[in-house]
């Protein structure tokens, strides 16, 4: 494999992975095998893409740069079991591609992320519903925003919508000696595997989200006060004020002290009240 042909572009978050160890580590500990079908995400020059092959029933590779794909497809010819597609996978509708690509269950994502792109893609992958688990190396600090618990300074929004979804779990960190160039940050291999059965109904649940990012969305704020910014047209402050002390947490708590079934109570009761006063 020969990464001197093709300079990383910045811009688009190119960082090559060029240890082979740590490409083989994540394999193993994704626990993908023939069984499984694998969706990669920006497989660069294919450092993770080969072990990926010869793991995995069949890989579909996506990547952005017009550059790297004949490259790869070079690379790759000798496994049958590689689709390698240019796509942006923020553009790409995500259920046919890989619908029409793979034909099949037991769907995962095993990837090295560009960092400027590493939430909204996990995001949009929950979001699709198809795949067992998401495999990912990413940020560090990212990782530890996902696995972070209530009343930390990395837990977010973001922190309760991965976790409602999957159970996220931290295998690995990788330095930046890994990569080339070197990112001027630590690495994670984070393993997200997806939650089967849904917590909530979707009408629920889509309030449920609102409350949790009406609770982070102005984090300084008292719980009260950011639920009424967002809430207020349906609900007074007084309303708000019962639902949380109805669900025994002090007025003058923050959204970051609530935990995912402590959000799903308060969801409930903010449901409760304007069932009671508007109907």
């Amino acid at each position: 494999m020969n990464d001197k042909k093709i300079k990383p572009q910045k811009s688009l978050g190119q960082n090559f992975l060029i240890d082979k160890n740590i490409s083989a580590k994540i394999v193993k500990l994704s626990s993908i095998d023939k069984n499984c079908y694998v969706l990669e995400i920006g497989p660069g020059l294919g450092a993770l893409t080969v072990p990926l092959a010869q793991a995995a029933g069949h890989v579909l590779a996506v990547e952005l740069d017009t550059r790297m794909v004949s490259q790869l497809r070079d690379i790759l010819a000798a496994f049958e079991n590689v689709t390698v597609i240019q796509g942006d996978i923020l553009k790409l509708d995500i259920m046919q591609t890989v619908g029409e690509t793979l034909k099949a269950k037991n769907l995962h994502v095993c990837a090295n992320l560009p960092y400027n792109i590493t939430t909204p893609v996990i995001t949009k992958l929950i979001e699709t519903g198809l795949f067992e688990a998401v495999t990912v190396m990413i940020q560090k600090e990212v990782a530890q925003r996902i696995c972070a618990s209530p009343g930390t300074p990395e837990y977010g929004a973001f922190t309760v919508f991965a976790n409602y979804h999957t159970v996220p779990e931290i295998l690995f960190d990788v330095p930046p000696e890994c990569f080339s160039p070197k990112p001027k940050v630590t690495s994670s291999v984070i393993k997200m595997q997806i939650r089967k059965e849904k917590r909530l109904s979707p009408d629920d649940e889509k309030l449920f989200f609102r409350t949790v990012r009406a609770a982070f969305g102005q984090r300084r704020k008292t719980l009260v006060n950011a639920l009424h910014s967002v809430f207020e047209s349906t609900h007074s402050k007084e309303d708000i004020t019962k639902a949380i002390e109805g669900c025994g947490f002090d007025p003058k708590i923050r959204g970051e002290r609530l935990s995912i079934e402590d959000f799903e109570r308060l969801s409930k009761c903010l449901n409760q009240i304007y069932q009671q006063t508007h109907f």
